[in-house]
């Protein structure tokens, strides 16, 4: 049977309170009526094997344990092998340490076609065998070779991803790299494509298999107006009213920001009653909450750093932990993801719980002088 369920607002208050007596106060967020802890666990990185699979289901656990209740994933990650560890790992936590699967965020993606447990010797034949012939997808919905974001595909995938992690429903589902799109169709056409997965998405939320949707993006949040691959929120969110009325479930979306990528805060790309603002400042302003990816930049930001910036950072005992540090304090961002497949890892960067993020006007000072 199923793990039964999806994040609540009195399961994820009840989570808060389980590190009441040493969390910092700013660690779990209050954000679409769930409280999320302002540190989550990625899954993206590691080796398709047994053993990346047993350190992540341990690390998921672990993750929990300490005070990290987003866990987010992607049908691709390992090629579906993150999310079965995931599943895993849920078992654990609710079955044998005393957790309830309405304390936990859990979320995943779908868009490239994955592999299973490992790449196909015949990609072609794999995805004819796959999506084509069983009448999930054509060749001509498949942009890139290896991007579709059709109603029937996202219902095939989001079905692959509940069997995947023993779920009856996932509490946030994006559409992975839309921006994907945008090389092959017009702006247009990228529209409405966008509002038929909308539309198949809210159907979705409706009969219990998702409770909110988003967007997870590399470069739409974070590039000109001018470039191919942009992104409006403003006019996502305008979609989503046209595909589920004022009660949509498009509330999440999830980009890349970290002390080597701050474009989501730094660039004024957005639109909003027809004043320029940044991504993170759209957001605010259009009740959308925002998740940051590669909030360490797979390490490249976790070593090296300057000592003038740990200091003002908090003088914390590792680059990771400043580097994390960052992106929890910034203005806008509701939970930094970290991927970690080790619970050394988990363990080393969730001491930052007890810790408080910067106050806004330190984080600003610290952006304007860097």
């Amino acid at each position: 049977m199923s793990i039964q369920g999806s994040a609540t607002l009195e399961g994820t208050l009840r989570y808060r309170e389980r590190f009441a007596a040493n969390a910092a106060s700013g660690h779990v967020r209050k954000q679409q009526s769930i409280w999320l802890s302002s540190i989550g666990i990625g899954t993206y990185l590691g080796n398709a094997d047994g053993e990346t699979d047993a350190r992540y289901t341990a690390a998921i656990a672990r993750a929990v344990e300490l005070g990290a209740n987003v866990i987010d994933t992607a049908a691709n990650y390992r090629f579906q092998r993150s999310e079965r560890a995931i599943g895993n790992g849920l078992r654990d936590l609710t079955e044998a340490k005393g957790f309830s699967r309405n304390e936990i965020v859990i979320c995943t993606k779908g868009g490239y076609l994955p592999f299973d447990g490992a790449p196909p010797r015949d990609m072609r034949r794999y995805v004819e065998e796959t999506f084509v012939k069983p009448g999930i997808a054509r060749f001509e919905d498949i942009v890139g070779g290896s991007h579709c974001m059709t109603p029937a595909y996202l219902e095939n995938q989001l079905e692959q991803s509940l069997h995947n992690m023993d779920l009856d429903c996932v509490d946030v589902y994006y559409i992975h790299n839309p921006e994907s799109q945008l090389g092959e169709v017009s702006e247009a056409e990228f529209y409405a494509r966008l509002r038929t997965a909308f539309e198949a998405l809210e159907k979705n939320r409706t009969d219990g298999k998702l409770k909110f949707y988003g967007v997870a993006t590399w470069n739409g949040f974070r590039v000109p107006p001018s470039s191919g691959g942009y992104h409006s929120l403003s006019r996502m969110v305008e979609t989503a009213r046209e595909a589920g009325g004022e009660s949509h479930g498009f509330r999440f979306i999830q980009l890349p920001f970290n002390l080597a990528m701050p474009e989501a805060l730094t660039l004024s790309n957005q639109v909003v009653d027809g004043q320029p603002v940044s991504t993170l400042e759209a957001a605010s302003t259009l009740g959308i909450s925002v998740i940051s990816s590669a909030s360490i930049f797979q390490g490249r930001v976790a070593q090296g750093l300057p000592d003038d910036l740990r200091e003002r950072l908090g003088s914390l005992p590792t680059d990771a932990q400043t580097a994390i540090q960052f992106v929890r304090s910034a203005p806008g961002i509701c939970t930094a993801l970290v991927g970690m497949s080790r619970i050394e890892h988990v363990e080393e960067n969730l001491k930052l719980i007890s810790v408080e993020p910067l106050e806004l006007s330190q984080f600003m000072h610290l952006f304007s002088t860097t």
